[in-house]
């Protein structure tokens, strides 16, 4: 199995409010990483998970796919997932495959925590 490239930590900003911080790759190596940090964030109590994407590397389409899992799981446990700190090019991947018709984007930290009810 390939070594992960990627350091994800979580973080909570306030409560149910939780922070996921993703430094580096999401690919299929990311899985147990981005699994973890989810169940952390849950275990905690988490109802708005956001995603901070402003370490982000590199993301292929099994990151996409891992993305789409997170998305599954957070709505079967009535969450909302949101993410910020996209570069342009992998904001316009969210746009080309509807991602972000499923997870709001901000450009901030301040506007998603903002805009989380």
């Amino acid at each position: 199995m390939p070594v992960p490239k990627v350091v994800i930590k979580v973080r909570k900003a306030r409560d149910g409010v939780h922070i996921i911080d993703i430094m580096g790759e999401i690919n299929a190596a990311a899985e147990a990483p981005l699994t973890d940090a989810w169940n952390e964030a849950t275990a905690e109590g988490a109802k708005a998970l956001l995603l901070n994407f402003s370490g982000l590397e590199y993301m292929n389409s099994s990151g996409i796919g891992l993305l789409v899992t997170m998305l599954i799981r957070a709505r079967r446990q009535n969450q909302q997932l949101l993410a910020f700190g996209l570069s342009d090019h992998y904001r316009q991947i969210f746009e080309l495959t509807r991602l972000n018709e499923a997870i709001t984007l901000y450009k901030s930290e301040a506007d998603a925590l903002q805009s989380v009810g």
